[in-house]
């Protein structure tokens, strides 16, 4: 059988692309992943036995002026030979990088022991890491056609989750236990939770009593709240159940998020983060979105009530005009398609556009 390296982690972004593939690799590789001990990476991957998790060492670039970023290089080199000893005692035949800082010293030690390297980048443009990466390895995928604009970019998708499609609407319903039948609005601010997004909820509960609010707010920020349309859950590995019940999500402009509400084609609005919070990728996604015709968009200087309000009611009742553009797009079989990369460079076939 042979071996595969995954890496990536810092948000659910650079993670669940990898669960997602998870059942293709799972009968042809033995799947090892390198992450950060202390990230979400390692306590995700505790739900997959087959997954055999190593801790790593990485160092993150801070997007202001401070000293540590000079120390960058100098700790980049160290955990580059930390992981070079690793992957040397592993012997894998593919890497797959997902971005994010804790895939640098793998793919740059990985380049070093010629193992061939493929990596995703989920935006439309590259966050830093994977520019890192795009020189080193050799084939990128990209979620956005837009995108692609290297020989060694392939346009894939965004790897979805098969699980989404399995969402189990009474489930969900008695969870929360709304008492009415009125539309049930989804809210989310990715994995970490989104201040921005749920302090302006909290305080403008009374206003959206037109609506049950299903509202996930992220590890550590659960309240006190209790209202008969109101249901809140910090964080979940089902949120497929809740996708089933919801007629509108409200969330971050992530492409991981967005492209799990297209490929299930749920009407959504968008609350990209800002760019002086970012560098501005969430922006960027939920343009593409909004020109496409599948989500509106509310920047977060123009986040007020109305505004909210407003954007919702034209979700709920062009539904189905908005599902007719989502289903305009054409969807490839993104899992598959970079399986079949990933097997064929494992096996030494190392062609850089595969005619699949």
């Amino acid at each position: 059988m042979k071996k595969i390296i995954l890496t990536g982690g810092g948000t659910a972004g650079h993670i669940m692309p990898h669960i997602a593939l998870l059942p293709y690799l799972s009968s042809h590789f033995e799947i090892y992943y390198l992450g950060n001990s202390s990230g979400m990476e390692n306590e995700l991957m505790k739900n997959y036995p087959n997954v055999k998790f190593i801790g790593i060492n990485s160092v993150k670039f801070i997007r202001k002026l401070t000293f540590k970023n000079f120390l960058i290089p100098f700790k980049l080199l160290k955990y580059i030979k930390e992981t070079r000893k690793i992957l040397q005692k592993i012997k894998p035949d593919v890497i797959f990088a997902k971005g994010g800082a804790v895939s640098l010293p793998v793919v740059y030690a990985g380049k070093k022991l010629k193992i061939p390297i493929l990596a995703h980048e989920s935006d439309v443009s590259f966050g830093l890491a994977n520019k890192l990466i795009l020189r080193k390895c050799d084939v990128m995928f990209t979620s956005f056609r837009e995108t692609c604009l290297n020989n060694k970019c392939v346009y894939s998708g965004s790897p979805v989750r098969n699980e989404i499609f399995k969402g189990n609407k009474s489930k969900a319903k008695n969870l929360c236990n709304f008492k009415n039948d009125l539309p049930v609005i989804m809210i989310f601010g990715g994995s970490m939770g989104a201040k921005r997004i749920n302090e302006f909820i909290f305080a403008n509960l009374e206003n959206l009593k037109d609506f049950n609010i299903i509202h996930i707010v992220g590890k550590g920020n659960a309240t006190n709240i209790y209202q008969n349309n109101y249901y809140q859950i910090e964080f979940t590995t089902s949120i497929f159940d809740f996708f089933a019940l919801s007629d509108v999500v409200i969330c971050r402009a992530g492409s991981n998020s967005i492209f799990e509400l297209l490929a299930l084609k749920i009407p959504m609005i968008l609350i990209p983060l800002a760019k002086k919070e970012s560098r501005g990728d969430q922006l960027e996604n939920a343009e593409v979105f909004k020109k496409n015709g599948y989500a509106k968009v509310i920047f977060e200087k123009d986040l007020e009530i109305n505004n909210l309000k407003n954007k919702i009611n034209y979700c709920l009742k062009n539904s189905t005009a908005i599902k007719e553009k989502m289903n305009s797009y054409k969807a490839l079989d993104t899992n598959k398609l970079i399986f079949n990369y990933l097997i064929n460079y494992a096996e030494g076939n190392k062609v850089l556009k595969l005619r699949i």
